[in-house]
């Protein structure tokens, strides 16, 4: 047990001064991931800022700016109300879908829509401290590089990390084009849109956002767009139910005459962050909605996938994915 101390905080300023003077402190809010770490001694915080009283978890239509029209998700909002609010599943049932294909229902009554975007890795070598792990300990090495790799990355990763992202809300917010509304010490407002908010490993592994310290998420907003009838969360797992995905896919598309309008493609499993296939979503524009095409677009994207040793199935895994995910998205969910 490694002591520390715990404020519960009134007010966002209160909580955000509180954390950015301290830069070992948390925020706490379902604490669904953090705890599980400081269980496993992974993480070490000396200071806990409790921010489970601070509102911020309305969902709303936005009224003006650059997002009229869409709607806004409160960071202190529980994964269960979004999943299961009739804004969401009406007009964005592709981040309903991807809720609810993460964890179980107890940890969604918990967990919150900020901290969602905030989980770590679930890589072994990362909870067992006697291993080495630069997102842990910065400099020892990756002991899944050369150990066990079956679940980790095929993108995007370097010698230092091979870790992924565990996240499913994550990835069809990525699909949709999402930003993340943050708040500093200072009272000052930025918006990042959700491709910068995650970070590749390259040197710094440690750092899994491009939030600084002390900022707090408050909302995350969804531009309006016209993929509610043709979007759908596929997940590839080991288990049907309560278990992380090999690959997953998040797709969405605006069919007109059955030529792709717009395409919208997001992978989860197979990178440090989720993995916009940009690739994939070029090539369909324009296209008539065929599996023909389809497989075309995977292959597209696939074609830069550098698997481990222990992680080559998911090359092709992917490809099919992608091309299940975008089959379903355009018959509506059905198969």
């Amino acid at each position: 047990m490694r002591p520390f101390t715990y404020t519960r905080a009134k007010d966002p300023s209160s909580a955000i001064n509180q954390l950015a003077g301290n830069p070992n402190a948390k925020f706490l809010a379902g604490g669904t991931n953090l705890l599980d770490l400081m269980k496993e001694d992974v993480e070490r915080p000396n200071e806990l800022v409790d921010i489970t009283e601070l509102g911020l978890s309305d969902i709303k239509v936005i009224a003006a700016g650059p997002q009229k029209g869409g709607i806004s998700i409160g960071g202190l909002g529980k994964n269960t109300d979004a999943a299961n609010h009739a804004l969401i599943r009406q007009n964005y049932p592709l981040l309903s879908q991807s809720i609810l294909a993460g964890a179980s229902g107890q940890i969604r009554n918990m967990a919150t829509n900020g901290g969602n975007l905030l989980q770590r890795t679930r890589c072994p070598y990362f909870y067992e401290v006697s291993m080495p792990c630069n997102k842990r300990e910065p400099g020892s090495g990756c002991g899944a590089l050369e150990g066990i790799n079956r679940m980790h990355a095929i993108f995007g990763w370097t010698e230092k990390c091979v870790a992924v992202y565990p996240s499913d809300m994550a990835i069809a917010l990525a699909a949709l084009d999402a930003v993340v509304k943050v708040r500093n010490a200072s009272g000052q407002e930025r918006i990042i849109p959700f491709a910068d908010f995650h970070r590749l490993p390259g040197d710094k592994p440690e750092q899994d956002t491009n939030l600084a310290h002390g900022e707090l998420i408050t909302a995350l907003e969804l531009p309006k767009n016209n993929f509610a009838d043709r979007s759908y969360y596929l997940k590839v797992r080991d288990r049907a139910s309560y278990a992380f995905a090999l690959v997953s896919v998040a797709a969405a598309l605006e069919v007109s005459n059955n030529t792709i309008v717009q395409a919208r493609i997001a992978m989860g499993g197979v990178a440090h962050k989720p993995w916009r296939a940009l690739k994939a979503e070029k090539m369909l524009i324009g296209k008539e909605a065929t599996v023909a095409n389809f497989k075309l677009a995977a292959d597209a994207e696939m074609a830069d996938a550098k698997p481990l040793e222990h992680n080559r199935f998911k090359v092709e895994l992917g490809n099919r994915s992608i091309v299940l995910a975008l089959q379903m998205a355009m018959n509506g969910g059905k198969a």
